[in-house]
């Protein structure tokens, strides 16, 4: 049961109060069977014979109380012994006009009048299964044991020559086996609490100069079955085994001062190390490049919760929730979660394996306890789910050492919770000796077989995920470049296609034809702009669809720097006629179909093109590009002087680039023609700036600017020309709901980091700066982090508008004036003012609706309901215009060849 449904249930219980049965509704309303709150009622289930109490195994303890008093009585039930013995969960004391509760688990208390308790809901979602991770932004524990082993690993690799000989194999295998040491010694997994540290302190020299052979004597006795003729401090240790201590390895030397460090890391609480996040901070003392932020590469649980649940989290508890009541039907349901294969082709130290082998043990212990409720009759229970059942893939070494250790780790904590969980009917096997890990292999995913590490057949459950590299096509090195060629069988849009490509078409090769699934982190690049109809038409071309997705949002992680980046989640399977959903912080939007660009509505690649779709569009171009070194461009300060100097006003024009628009800058430039140059250079200020743009582009090593040599007095590429112009930035802030178009006066230069109609047709100011065409860039577009980026070939060129008639494009100038006028009421603002939607003006605001309204009425007279609509006609649309070029150029064609 998901959390509003169960906050449904709970706003229904206060709406229908009902005393007597309050305790047995608030149970339903998260999920607790009509069999066993049946069987609570009887009295079968209700441990405390006291009168008004209800004591639940596991769950909770309930008591009706005289007001005044719930103070007390809540103080003296969390210390009752016998009451505890049980393991409540929660303790809840009522006079039925206010609610006290407590967590005995986390120490939280609630206190609310009790027909507000649907407004705190979420306090009693562990009954659901549904645990408030306990991680905070900063993880005491973690950090400071990633930032001690950092300090001893410098001096390590300081003292030990030669030590990265092997690649580094040799020290990220001591290094594991040192962290499982530690954790070990806090969490019972060695016999006694703190004998690695003890031991090591006892029976080494201050000076650090026997550590090594101390280590190296211990690794084998932990490799050994029977110790009884080592020294007596050695022989207490456990047989470990498992593969981690399997091979022999030579420790790195110490000195004083790693000795103590490792002494200090011994004396920090283990206990409280996660591994899900434990091994990605790990990995940042190994790789000092990322030392600026300990542990600020991992990942975040709610952000590997928003792949797991919908990959295969949520049909799982759909299916929990179904087969309540019947036990038969519950143990085939275990029997699935046994046979199921997790598998992360880039698992770095297995952030997102960990997290998935946690929810499936917590799902588990669940559907066990439902089965304990339904039966009279009770055995002994242990898990069905194994880390064989577990795979992954990564190219780093130490990466790959830290998600087998970590694994273990997880499976000893997991151990634990299933055993407090169950009480006396739940049982772990003994860590010790470790078996087999995950399936974790060392190498390059691209270039590996996939099944040679998770071997799958016809009718392998296999839920493939993780948060592969990204690397845009210009980042890329020798070899990954390499990688994308392959995984594009050499096509030619390899060369700018994202490395994270590979994954997505490998991974569609791989779920083909099976009831696999997949579901990858993705920065949003592959979902807009050409990369789309680079990548989408190989994984759509073998019947491969997308299965859920959440479109562009910030990636943060839990680590000290809080890392972040703008990506998407796409999840794909076979074809299937099970629903499809579109995903977001708000809302889960079922959809027939998801195209690539991650909205609702037919697939339609939009391609490329160099001329407009639309008839009547004029050409836009990318302003003019000086390549100067600076010295053609002239601030406010540097015109006035030579304007006060000189009469030279023909020589000087105002220059607009994306910045200077939007925020307001003043700037100018020299636009010298040829017949102009012998005047300019009169100019003793203006020729010396002229032989300075010659030396520039002289030295420059890039042909295309030392060609332009020839020509110092005009910039390098020009586009301008003696009309009004309509500039529209590269870049502009996607929080904003209109991008800040600007209508310029005849004898402005606009540059390069903006695009330019040379126009005085307004109407088309009207239809580009219109909330329907700013949808249309922000869906298909490219774009920087989440900010828009324009450009004519994808965004103008691509934009399907109907041909219009004079009468509409005369309504549209009306708007268009009533726009402007609005901005000049507010002449003292930039457009970065103007345009922030929490504070636009009001009358500028209605004038944007009212020319969005007469735009949308171009289309169409009935309106529009929402944006997916408005996609789904933009679409189709499109599909009908380029339908309609292709015969208008085939019909010319053929006319050619007749003529």
């Amino acid at each position: 049961m998901n959390a509003s449904q169960i906050e449904k249930n709970v706003t229904a219980l206060v709406e229908n109060f009902n005393k007597e049965e309050f305790i047995f509704d608030l149970l339903k309303a998260y999920g607790i069977s009509k069999t066993s709150i049946t069987r609570l009622k009887k009295g079968d289930f209700n441990l405390s014979k006291v009168e008004g109490e209800v004591l639940y195994k596991s769950k909770m303890l309930f008591k009706e109380v005289a007001s005044g008093t719930l103070l007390n009585t809540i103080d003296e039930l969390t210390k009752d012994v016998d009451s505890l013995k049980h393991n409540p969960r929660f303790v809840i004391v009522t006079d039925y006009k206010t609610l006290l509760a407590k967590d005995i688990r986390t120490g939280l208390a609630l206190d609310t009048p009790i027909l507000e308790i649907h407004k705190h809901f979420g306090f009693f979602l562990p009954w659901a299964g549904q645990e408030k991770y306990a991680q905070k932004n900063e993880n005491f524990a973690d950090r400071k044991a990633s930032e001690k082993m950092a300090k001893m690993y410098d001096i390590l690799v300081q003292e030990n020559p030669g030590i990265y000989d092997d690649g580094g194999h040799n020290l990220n295998i001591f290094l594991s086996r040192l962290l499982f040491c530690f954790f070990a010694e806090d969490t019972d997994i060695f016999p006694i609490e703190g004998m690695f540290t003890d031991t090591l302190e006892q029976h080494t020299q201050k000076d650090g100069s026997d550590t090594h052979t101390f280590l190296d004597r211990l690794f084998k006795v932990l490799n050994t079955e029977d110790n009884s003729n080592e020294a007596s401090h050695f022989r207490e240790f456990p047989y470990v085994n498992g593969g981690l201590f399997r091979d022999d390895i030579v420790s790195p030397k110490f000195t004083k001062e790693a000795r103590k460090i490792i002494i200090e890391c011994g004396d920090l609480d283990w206990s409280e190390i996660n591994p899900d996040i434990f091994g990605s901070m790990i990995q940042a003392v190994v790789n000092p490049a990322y030392r600026s932020g300990l542990g600020m590469h991992y990942t975040s649980v709610p952000n590997i919760m928003k792949v797991i649940e919908p990959l295969f989290l949520n049909e799982l508890y759909e299916e929990f929730e179904k087969q309540k009541g019947n036990a038969r039907k519950l143990r085939k349901l275990i029997f699935r979660l046994s046979k199921l294969k997790i598998f992360d082709p880039a698992c770095g130290s297995g952030n997102f394996l960990i997290i998935a082998y946690k929810e499936l043990r917590k799902l588990e212990i669940q559907i066990l306890q439902e089965i304990h409720s339904l039966e009279t009759q009770h055995s002994i229970v242990f898990t069905d789910i194994k880390l064989s059942q577990f795979y992954g893939i990564e190219l780093d070494d130490f990466a790959h050492e830290m998600a087998i250790l970590s694994l273990w780790l997880a499976e000893h904590q997991m151990n634990k919770v299933f055993v407090d969980e169950l009480h006396d009917f739940g049982k772990a096997k003994p860590i010790l000796p470790l078996k087999e890990a995950g399936n974790i292999t060392q190498g390059n995913a691209t270039r590996l077989n996939w099944e040679d590490t998770c071997p799958k057949n016809g009718t392998d459950e296999i839920y493939i995920l993780g948060n592969p590299p990204y690397l845009g096509a210009r980042l890329q090195d020798a070899n990954q470049k390499g990688d994308v060629e392959l995984a594009f069988r050499g096509s030619k849009e390899y060369k700018d296609s994202d490395y994270i490509t590979c994954w997505f078409i490998i991974g569609a090769e791989f779920i083909r034809n099976s009831q696999s699934k997949l579901a990858f982190v993705s920065t949003n690049s592959i979902s807009q702009g050409e990369q789309v109809a680079y990548l989408w038409p190989k994984i759509f071309n073998i019947n491969i669809e997308i299965d859920f997705a959440y479109p562009s949002f910030k990636w943060m992680n839990n680590a000290k720097g809080n890392a972040g980046v703008t990506v998407v989640i796409i999840g794909l399977r076979n074809l299937s006629s099970k629903p499809k959903f579109i995903i977001n912080e708000k809302h889960k939007i079922q959809a027939n179909n998801i195209t690539p660009y991650l909205t609702s509505g037919s697939t339609v690649f939009i391609n490329r093109t160099s001329n407009p779709i639309s008839c009547d569009f004029p050409k836009m171009s990318i302003g003019s590009m000086a390549r100067d070194g600076g010295e053609l461009i002239l601030s406010k300060e540097e015109k006035d002087k030579l304007l006060f100097t000189y009469d030279i006003k023909s020589l000087i024009k105002p220059i607009y680039g994306s910045a200077e628009f939007i925020q307001g800058k003043e700037r100018w430039c020299l636009w010298i023609e040829d017949d102009e140059r012998e005047f300019a250079e009169s100019i003793p200020e203006i020729k010396q700036r002229i032989n300075n743009v010659y030396k520039f582009r002289i030295a420059s090593k890039a042909k295309t600017t030392n060609g332009y040599a020839t020509i110092p007095h005009k910039f390098a590429q020009r586009c301008y020309q003696e009309t009004n112009a309509i500039i529209i930035p590269s870049t502009s802030s996607e929080k904003r709901k209109y991008v800040p178009i600007g209508f310029l006066e005849e004898g402005s230069v606009v540059t390069n980091s903006a695009n330019v109609i040379y126009t005085s047709k307004i109407y088309m100011f009207g239809i580009l700066t219109s909330y329907l065409h700013n949808l249309w860039v922000k869906t298909i577009g490219g774009q920087l982090e989440t900010r828009i980026r324009y450009s004519a070939e994808i965004c103008y060129n691509t934009f399907p508008f109907p041909e219009i008639n004079q009468r509409q494009k005369e309504q549209i100038n009306l708007h268009v004036f009533a726009v402007l006028e609005e901005r000049e009421k507010h002449s003292g603002k930039t457009m970065a003012q103007l345009y922030d939607p929490d504070k636009m003006p009001k009358g500028l605001k209605e004038a944007h609706h009212q020319l969005d309204l007469a735009i949308e009425r171009c289309y169409r007279l009935k309106p529009f309901t929402s944006d997916t609509e408005r996609l789904e006609y933009l679409f189709k649309e499109y599909e009908k215009m380029i339908s309609k070029n292709t015969l208008l150029e085939k019909s010319k064609r053929t006319r050619k060849k007749k003529a």
